[in-house]
């Protein structure tokens, strides 16, 4: 995985994390890595996987399982829920840039109707 160096390394593993759940690689209920396979995966820092588990867990993605380990939410429906959420949050991202650049209602239409065509 190539780290962006403008957001924090947690996060974009946490996001991998849900991306790997939205596309059904990682499946609800399924258990995760102990941090330091997390660590070795990802090749980062061990207190860098323990803070991926912590953000997941205040998100509600998963939790522990007092020497078990630690599992993705069982939460019906959370794969689409979050596929959903990123789809919107990208559409709001690119409505409100492409606005920026002038351009209308009907000319972002036609840009995402090309888009779609190819």
């Amino acid at each position: 995985m190539d780290f962006s160096a403008s957001i924090p390394i947690y996060l974009q593993v946490v996001e991998e994390i849900k991306r790997l759940l939205m596309i059904g690689e990682l499946k609800p209920g399924e258990k995760l890595w102990s941090a330091r396979d997390m660590a070795l995966r990802y090749q980062i820092n061990p207190n860098t996987a323990a803070r991926v588990y912590k953000e997941l867990e205040q998100q509600s993605l998963c939790y522990t399982k007092r020497g078990l380990g630690t599992f993705l939410t069982e939460e019906d429906g959370i794969a689409e829920k979050l596929r959903k959420e990123k789809a919107e949050r990208l559409v709001s991202d690119f409505i409100r840039e492409i606005s920026r650049l002038g351009y209308t209602q009907e000319e972002i239409c036609r840009f995402l109707d090309a888009g779609l065509q190819k």
